[in-house]
């Protein structure tokens, strides 16, 4: 066998055993699991992305803009259930396992997955409550789907906790998996199942197909996630830290839902400006544009959690090679990826039925914005995992104030472009600002070029 080769020391005693762990050593780099985490995100796009050429052809471009304005309040809603524990897991989880505190680890763990069920509950009922006053918001198209939509927020919020654990144990594919790969191959079967046994394609039907996916996907990852926690991590006392955990979450939880809502504040806008069928245009343009969002995500996944635990070792040295790595190489992915999905991108839209190739303008100002954005860098990863949590909340949220009343002023005028175009602008100035707070409070230089190279010359 290949461990009775192994000679005192550790040393490897063949070219064999040398060569196995090279490649053990490759799979561990930030860089490889960061490729695997895109692999799977693109996967999961792929399903995504299917399931909302199914549904915009089997419910009509009606049905479809409901369905898609009900999701991003799920989406809204289920991200800010959580108080900022699923980012803050991957701050003090791996900063607490480095210097031996597991009874703060534990107590977090369970903490934090009682908390993100109890604020997603809470939030639905206070959405139901906003609903009910506005009077005729649930007798109207979208009530059922409303309705449906507060039994997913609690489900959707513990599942983003889950996944915030994963990330921070280095378990990438854990943690993006089910909700990403798993939920949408469900959602895609299950849409498929309803209208085939005689349902009708229509709003309420998909948001009860996302409930499904939602619970059976959340079920599926916490077991495998226990399973894992309980081999790495001794049982033991619980310690709970909430006025110190809180005191750092809630600032990141209103910058996460504000970064968010980058995503959907031009969705919601539109919901308010537009019919439901432009509405769904636009909506289709950001499903495929979302496929280069993934690299940055796939990059944070991967070193979000490197950067707490590289600080709380005191390594700085492979702290700013961290940040110059993610920096250059998301950039590359990005503009790569961005160039790929412009060319195929009237193929694409053209999936989803006769008329949403005139979104091809929308997806192309998006695109553009993401690139832009890459161009200065993890901050946002550095500030919060570093400290400086507050200071890119209050950026976050000034930006997308910027971005909703761009929003406001650009579509009446240009429609889905107007809204396109101002939540690019505000992406694009929100990565400047968030690089000048990290440099200032951290000393890192996050940029690709400017910044970067005047750190290096320090």
């Amino acid at each position: 066998m290949a461990a009775d080769k192994v000679i005192a020391g550790g040393l490897p005693s063949s070219p064999f055993d040398t060569l196995l762990l090279r490649i053990r050593a490759l799979r561990a780099t930030a860089a490889v699991s960061a490729l695997g985490v895109f692999a799977v995100r693109i996967g999961a796009a792929g399903f995504a992305y299917g399931a909302q050429v199914l549904m915009a052809r089997m419910m009509g471009g009606g049905e479809y803009g409901i369905f898609a304005t009900v999701w991003v309040w799920i989406a809204i809603l289920g991200h800010s259930a959580t108080f900022g524990l699923s980012q803050g897991a991957c701050r003090f989880l791996p900063a607490d396992q480095a210097t031996g505190r597991l009874d703060s680890v534990r107590g977090f763990l369970l903490g934090g997955a009682l908390a993100s069920l109890g604020g997603g509950l809470a939030l639905s009922l206070a959405g139901l409550a906003v609903a009910l006053l506005q009077g005729g918001l649930l007798a109207g198209p979208y009530g059922t789907p409303i309705l449906v939509a507060a039994l997913v927020v609690p489900l959707f919020a513990f599942q983003d906790y889950l996944e915030g654990v994963a990330r921070s144990q280095g378990w990438p594919l854990l943690a993006i998996a089910p909700p990403y790969l798993l939920r949408q191959a469900l959602i895609m079967a299950a849409m498929v199942v309803a209208v085939l046994s005689g349902a009708p394609a229509e709003a309420w039907v998909a948001i009860a197909c996302t409930l499904a996916a939602t619970g059976l996907a959340a079920a599926v990852q916490a077991g495998l996630l226990l399973a894992r926690l309980r081999r790495h991590l001794p049982a033991g006392p619980r310690q709970y830290r909430w006025r110190f955990w809180l005191a750092a979450c809630l600032p990141i939880a209103a910058g996460d839902l504000a970064a968010s809502a980058f995503g959907f504040v031009d969705v919601v806008i539109l919901g308010f400006l537009a019919a439901p069928e432009a509405v769904g245009l636009y909506f289709a343009a950001t499903r495929i544009q979302q496929f280069v969002a993934f690299v940055h995500y796939a990059a944070s996944a991967t070193t979000a959690q490197r950067l707490a635990a590289s600080r709380a070792r005191g390594d700085e040295a492979g702290l700013g090679h961290l940040v110059r790595m993610q920096a250059r190489w998301t950039f590359l992915a990005t503009a790569a990826v961005g160039l790929g999905i412009l060319a195929v991108a009237p193929l694409l839209l053209g999936l989803f039925g006769e008329g949403f190739r005139a979104s091809l303008p929308v997806l192309a100002i998006l695109v553009g914005g993401s690139v832009a954005a890459s161009l200065f860098g993890p901050a946002e990863d550095v500030l919060t995992m570093l400290g400086g949590e507050r200071l890119c909340a209050g950026i976050t949220l000034a930006m997308l104030v910027l971005a909703a009343a761009l929003c406001f002023v650009l579509v009446p005028w240009l429609g889905g472009a107007g809204a396109a175009l101002a939540v690019a602008l505000a992406t694009t100035l929100r990565g400047l600002v968030l690089a000048l707070g990290a440099r200032r409070l951290h000393g890192l230089s996050t940029p690709v070029v400017g910044f970067a190279q005047r750190s290096a010359a320090r």
